[in-house]
């Protein structure tokens, strides 16, 4: 006989999630104590010190060519999504347990990054997609302990602090989107400082390019 898995109770992780939605609306909001880090013809990317981990919060904001519903189709956090397919920093996305219609607990495997000095990383979180009255499509994501995802061979472990993304319609422009994204990761391991400073707003600048190209492919087909 198979011993019973061990079971986390689904209000813990929705109640985390909430949380975490929470957090990431007020950083929307919060103007304060943001410095330009990077700028391209498509994102601005902001940054301070993280409150939940000892590393820096990243703020990017963008304006993509495409309706809410179209960016955030390229968004959207399932299995077999699109974003696998456009999204370099994205090798693999796995559903490990669906909590309850917006809420599920993922893995997400990243391939090696910045000239091989990142190893691949695995990162496990709650997600929740949230939408707001406004017409706003949000994604609110950190990190959790899974019973059927303990660490695996050949990944350091990451760890993502409350993250995620906004897209939020442009009044008088359906067919543009303001996106709001929010990165504060630990990728674990012994890494510099300096690597993982540089890693993240070249990241989001590419992140915000091929996103853009994804969209556009979208609205040609």
């Amino acid at each position: 006989l198979r011993s019973p898995r061990r079971s986390v109770p689904a209000m813990d992780y929705k109640h985390i999630a909430s949380t975490v939605a929470d957090n990431l609306l007020s950083c929307s909001k919060d103007q304060i104590g943001w410095k330009v880090c990077k700028k391209t013809n498509e994102v601005t990317v902001h940054w301070r010190p993280s409150t939940e981990f000892p590393g820096n919060l990243y703020k990017g904001v963008g304006a993509v060519n495409g309706s809410p519903e179209k960016v955030w189709g390229c968004l959207e956090p399932v299995p077999d999504g699109l974003r696998v397919k456009w999204d370099n920093n994205v090798k693999r996305f796995e559903l490990i347990e669906k909590i309850d219609d917006n809420v599920s607990v993922c893995r997400t495997v990243t391939p090696s990054a910045a000239m091989g000095l990142i190893s691949p990383r695995d990162f496990v979180d709650v997600v929740l997609v949230k939408q707001y009255e406004d017409g706003t499509i949000t994604s609110n994501a950190t990190n959790v302990e899974h019973p059927d995802c303990p660490p695996k061979p050949g990944y350091v472990r990451g760890y993502n602090h409350s993250c995620g993304c906004f897209c939020v319609p442009i009044p008088g422009e359906p067919n543009k989107t303001q996106l709001l994204s929010f990165f504060q990761t630990d990728l674990g391991g012994f890494l510099p400082r300096s690597v993982v400073d540089s890693f993240f707003p070249s990241s989001m600048a590419e992140f915000y390019s091929n996103l853009a190209k994804a969209v556009k492919t979208l609205k040609d087909n």
